[in-house]
């Protein structure tokens, strides 16, 4: 099975930048697509991007559109998410997520099978 192993959290203030890998660990991310998720204290996780195997669309929550751009390097087996013109309300725990390419919900965790143990983000103000 995949297993995602997220990296590049930390602490950033608010309109600065930070990239978030999502490294595969066991199977390869080949033949799913790629999610990141978030949870902030006392929410529920929210999608906030994915992009499909099959032709690399990406798709995103409206409140990271234009700020947050998901990628993957397939050769890699990585998938990334820049995120710029941060905002405290982007703090969160960020997941990444990997589904079967054949699923259609990428907004919707319970699409996905695999999930990586999160890495924080948090942006003061």
């Amino acid at each position: 099975q995949v297993q995602p192993v997220e990296s590049g959290g930390g602490l950033v203030q608010a309109g600065g930048s930070l990239r978030l890998s999502c490294a595969a660990s066991g199977r390869t991310f080949s033949g799913y697509t790629m999610g990141w998720f978030r949870q902030a204290p006392g929410k529920e996780r929210e999608f906030v991007a994915a992009a499909t195997w099959t032709d690399g669309t990406s798709y995103y929550a409206d409140s990271v559109k234009g700020r947050f751009t998901i990628s993957r390097d397939n050769a890699k087996n990585t998938v990334y998410l820049q995120m710029n013109s941060l905002k405290p309300e982007d703090t969160a725990v960020y997941y990444c997520a990997a589904a079967p390419y054949y699923r259609r919900g990428v907004y919707y965790s319970n699409e996905y099978d695999y999930w990586g143990s999160g890495t924080q983000v948090t942006v003061s103000s």
